[in-house]
């Protein structure tokens, strides 16, 4: 996902680059009232929207104050029979926003939960992140951002229904309540929200808005099933790389073996001769390289005839990394001065009683999603409209347009709910939808004129590249009997994922990538000296669920725990020291999993220990306690008790499916296998069979607890994963007598 070191306040630089965006797309907006509420009624709806419209509603001066992602035309449409459909500002793709946004609207809006729907946006201004000012699924954002916004739009949409059958009834709308979908009166005197909805199209649309108090939740904080579990679970669910258009065709590319690599020569004759292939297109890829696209009548025929083809790379002008080399220049590289993000004295450090020396490893590790990445694009005279799962959608919609040489008011993103992205659908780039688009343009100008669906397959998701980047840590920590640590001195070696993005103005400060950085230290008050290198190397990199996380908290918490077992003391007290009075959400996460776990007071079966790590990412923190043992010389892991602080939990099913899901991938870190490697510039993996994920047999119980809590939600798409592999590999240090340095665990 995207840095958590994102805050509110968005680079104003992206906001200026983004206002091209916004400005080019507010003249769609411009539907005319008496003509969007014919639509409207038309298409079965009352209240509704049509995209594109949101500035339709209303004309008056609290409509001109509020924004496009303020107003509820734009997010909710309610049907004749009281069906509420609310729309969605983010990319679903399995985190449960598609039910949680839903159910915070509907309960400001007092709808028959029952009766609710929800479906995806679009590349509308409106569905912009609202303090973002971006379109954008990431950073665990959706919630914690969105969360007063769709309280909002509830209550606008209520007053409005209200208004309407104060209106109808000539009475004080202030004598008026509602329930359940339903408008009551005095006397008992009811309206339905169907009933009302053409009517309350007529209404102002209120600027202020009185919210709930939280004490009156009926649907927010209650377990609640998922709007698509049924189609998920039935196998009904539709994904991006379902679309189908009239006369559709499918792309497949032929991608070079090294990054950036070009072509010498091309021979497609055997290509084109299979039965199906209708067009094949040399065509210019991400980062300068080349590769060759078969166009065919279906994905098959589109393989068989890439791999009829016979091709020719140069990539002799193109750095040919070797992960053995690449460790050891990292190796050398921590060895020098770097730039310093901590600066504290090191003075102590060499007189210190007690010392730890220790280096850690991070490979590179892929998505690897279970729905490749795809994109479906449509080309007419009037612009393109393109079908697919991304996680920003303005920015591939400007991408697109440049590419296809239109206004970006030209082109239409319709976001498809998506099989799993992990931060891979999220490319500052735009690459995979750029080089969809690029095939598309280049297939109407061969003469097929056809909406072309571009599909990765899993291997060349896999070896595509867009990485968690690799990464070397070496500590040197000092500290006395008690384990007070007097010196902490670290240095962090890995790519940079911002640099030469848009986001590099705000994100590198004095040469040091904040998502390199996030989770060192804190909450621990340790004296530490920080220094950072960003090597340039010719392997794509980007953010990788939970970003930094994934190996700062490894790091931290193992070196904590290292050092309480090095001064004989509990790990958990030892913690709680630490965190003093300055972190009450760090010991309340952790209190309740040791308490939840029995850690302590609860005999472990022969063979087994106790691990335990407590992190925080997104704004949230995660606690796990674990039990783990060796078997055959391999780790197994079998329970986990989670303590979760994220604030107020919308519903608690979406945050227990996150964490046994994120606690999953976490594992799968650990697992032998669980990294790509490169050879001579060439990635080694290929497919789940050399590039390893957990599976199901290798689930452990996970059990999740939340601490209670009515301040606003914080993220937890992502939080749940860092702490896993450190409380595993903590219980396997008690076990063996040896820490860990690296990932996948190598016991032996």
């Amino acid at each position: 996902m995207l840095p958590s070191t994102v805050t509110h306040e968005m680079p104003r630089a992206l906001q200026l680059m983004l206002a091209r965006d916004q400005t080019a797309h507010d003249g769609v907006a411009e539907l005319p009232r008496r003509g969007f509420l014919k639509l409207a009624v038309a298409s079965g709806f009352a209240l509704g929207f049509a995209p594109l419209a949101a500035q339709a509603q209303g004309a008056g001066a609290a409509d001109a104050a509020l924004k496009p992602t303020q107003l509820p035309a734009a997010f909710v449409a309610i049907a004749t029979d009281g069906t509420v459909t609310v729309t969605v500002n983010r990319l679903e793709f399995g985190q449960g926003v598609q039910t949680a946004l839903p159910m915070v609207l509907a309960e400001e809006l007092d709808a028959d939960w029952s009766k609710v729907r929800s479906q995806l946006g679009t590349n509308d201004p409106a569905y912009a992140d609202p303090l973002w000012g971006m379109h954008l699924t990431g950073g665990s954002t959706a919630i914690k951002n969105s969360f007063t916004q769709y309280r909002e739009l509830g209550a606008r949409t209520r007053a409005m229904l209200v208004g309407a059958a104060a209106a109808r009834w000539k009475a004080d709308p202030a004598a008026l309540r509602t329930e359940a979908g339903h408008v009551i009166g005095a006397g008992g005197r009811r309206a339905s929200y169907g009933e009302l909805a053409e009517a309350a199209m007529q209404q102002p649309v209120p600027e202020k808005v009185v919210l709930k108090d939280p004490k009156r939740f009926k649907l927010i904080g209650q377990p609640t099933t998922r709007l698509d579990a049924r189609d998920k679970s039935s196998g009904r669910q539709n994904f991006g790389i379902d679309v189908r258009r009239p006369g559709q065709l499918t792309a497949v590319v032929a991608r070079p073996p090294v990054f950036g690599a070009t072509l010498r020569s091309v021979d497609d004759s055997a290509a084109r001769a299979v039965k199906g292939v209708k067009a094949v297109l040399r065509v210019p890829l991400d980062r300068g390289a080349e590769g060759v696209a078969v166009v065919a009548d279906g994905y098959w025929p589109a393989k068989m005839g890439r791999d009829a083809l016979k091709l020719d790379w140069a990539s002799d002008a193109v750095e040919k990394v070797d992960s053995e080399r690449q460790l050891a220049q990292y190796r050398e590289l921590a060895g020098q001065p770097g730039a310093k993000h901590f600066d504290a004295d090191m003075g102590p450090l060499a007189s210190a009683p007690k010392r730890i020396e220790a280096e850690f490893v991070f490979p590179y590790l892929a998505h690897a999603p279970m729905e490749p990445l795809n994109c479906t694009v449509e080309l007419s005279d009037a612009g393109a409209t393109l079908w697919v799962g991304s996680q920003m959608p303005g920015l591939d919609g400007v991408a697109a347009a440049k590419v296809l040489g239109l206004k970006p008011e030209q082109v239409r993103v319709n976001v498809q709910s998506a099989g799993g992205g992990f931060g891979r659908r999220a490319i500052p780039s735009s690459e995979y939808v750029v080089e969809a688009c690029t095939i598309a343009k280049a297939a109407q100008a061969a003469g097929v004129r056809a909406p072309v669906r571009t599909v990765w397959s899993r291997e060349d998701d896999v070896k595509g590249g867009y990485y968690r980047p690799m990464h070397l840590h070496r500590a040197r920590i000092g500290f006395d009997e008690r384990g007070r640590v007097l010196a902490w001195d670290h240095v962090i070696v890995g790519q940079s994922i911002m640099a030469g993005t848009f986001f590099e103005q705000n994100m590198m400060k004095n040469g040091v990538d904040q998502t390199a950085v996030e989770g060192m230290r804190a909450p621990y008050p340790v004296p530490m000296r920080l220094t950072v290198h960003h090597p340039k190397v010719n392997v794509p990199v980007l953010w990788w669920r939970s970003v930094g996380s994934t190996h700062t908290a490894f790091a931290m918490e193992t070196l904590i725990d290292q050092i309480a077992r090095e001064t004989k003391q509990d790990p958990v007290a030892y913690r709680l020291a630490m965190f003093g009075k300055d972190h009450p959400r760090h010991r309340d996460a952790l209190k309740l999993a040791v308490e939840k776990s029995g850690y302590g007071k609860r005999q472990l079966p022969e063979g087994r220990a106790w691990g335990v790590a407590v992190h925080e990412s997104f704004e949230s923190v995660v606690a796990y306690v674990v039990e783990a043992s060796v078997k055959d010389g391999e780790p197994v892991l079998h329970q986990v008790t989670a303590g979760v602080h994220c604030n107020l939990v919308v519903n608690p099913r979406t945050v227990e499916a996150q964490v046994q899901g994120a606690a999953l991938m976490g594992l799968g870190m650990c697992l032998p296998g669980a990294a790509i490697t490169l050879k001579d510039g060439v990635v080694e993996q290929s497919n789940f069979g050399d590039y390893r994920v957990a599976r199901i047999t290798e689930m452990p119980k996970v059990v999740v607890h939340t601490v209670p809590s009515a301040d606003p939600p914080t993220g937890m798409g992502e939080p749940g994963l860092p702490p896993l592999a450190p409380a595993f590999a903590n219980a396997l240090a008690r076990i063996t007598g040896k820490p860990l340095r690296e990932l996948p665990f190598k016991l032996a």
